[in-house]
């Protein structure tokens, strides 16, 4: 991960508003640092980034337990952070019905929660935008975070390949960064007959028109190269932000933050990155949700507990691209 004062030096410092990226940085939490981060061009975009060292005495990582009548019972990801006595978390799985007022829903993709596997690995009817058997992220509870994927031997979709402790698992839409190259999926053609994705969908998607091309909100999860460090990322389409596509957000995962895999996980309304105050402890939705000022009601959320940090470190900065280089390429 590029250090800020690196960056500093090797972009140098704006000189019109135009050009401008400002970033703050912030250890709110023991192990954590938050980053705020608005660009201006190729367009209006708030990205927040949280780096969470897995290493750090006192950090847990927890995803939405199952219940319900179905899989999980919805809950807006401040809720499930309060529930947890986390002190921060995002969004997770993709979830069906949708749109729905039920209180239930099922999960997309492979599910773990406290070593406790709910849902299965498998082809979801929206092939579009959501690749089959798409591979999650595992944290065990020695706090390693590694990629699994679907062992083929295994028929109810709910064993990895991996030989590791599934214990805390979330799956999105695809993986969007694999060994440090961005891998956006692909549709099925005449030219890409081993393609990911199922051309058609709401909007006729195709390699041409692709569902990871939409400029809207985000939601990504991110590991380095030891599993180590976890990365959460969400960008807004509201307010002060348009959006990103996919690929924007996993080559600047890879460029500035230090990710070596990363997935795609829920986005649109569904955004929501929530984190406790340091000094009063009431937890709040930092980014500007495009469905409700609360946040969605969604499936399944990631939340981190940490412990209070000893010092908060703030900086505030802004840089310019180097000329003709843009920071979100």
């Amino acid at each position: 991960m590029r250090s800020l004062l690196a960056l500093v030096v090797a972009v140098g410092f704006a000189q019109t508003p135009a050009t401008q990226t400002s970033v703050q940085s912030t250890r709110p939490f023991a192990g954590v640092t938050f980053i705020n981060r608005i660009e201006h061009t190729p367009r209006p975009i708030h990205l927040r980034v949280v780096q969470v060292d897995l290493r750090t005495p006192g950090v847990r990582v927890k995803l939405s337990p199952p219940g319900g009548t179905r899989e999980v019972v919805r809950q807006r990801t401040t809720e499930f952070v309060m529930s947890a006595h986390a002190q921060l978390g995002v969004n997770g799985h993709f979830f069906l019905p949708f749109p729905s007022s039920d209180a239930d829903a099922w999960v997309i993709g492979f599910a773990a929660s406290e070593g406790r596997v709910f849902s299965a690995f498998e082809t979801p009817e929206q092939s579009y935008a959501l690749v089959a058997d798409a591979p999650a992220l595992d944290i065990d509870q020695r706090n390693h975070a590694t990629i699994v994927h679907r062992d083929p031997g295994q028929p109810d979709g709910r064993h990895v390949r991996e030989d590791v402790e599934v214990w805390t698992a979330v799956a999105g839409s695809a993986q969007i960064v694999t060994n440090g190259k961005v891998t956006i999926p692909i549709y099925r053609d005449a030219e890409h007959t081993d393609g990911a994705l199922t051309p058609g969908g709401p909007r006729n998607y195709s390699n041409t028109n692709s569902w990871y091309d939409v400029v809207t909100a985000r939601t990504a999860v991110g590991i380095s190269r030891d599993g180590g460090t976890l990365t959460l990322a969400t960008v807004d389409a509201r307010g002060d932000s348009e959006g990103m596509r996919v690929g924007e957000v996993a080559t600047c995962l890879v460029a500035d933050y230090g990710v070596w895999n990363a997935l795609n996980l829920d986005g649109g309304g569904s955004t929501s990155l929530a984190m406790a105050n340091p000094v009063t402890g009431i937890v709040s939705l930092t980014n500007t949700s495009s469905d409700n000022p609360a946040g969605r009601i969604v499936a399944t959320s990631l939340a981190v507990t940490a412990a209070p940090g000893s010092v908060a470190m703030k900086s505030a900065m802004f840089l310019a691209p180097a000329a003709g280089v843009p920071l979100i390429r």
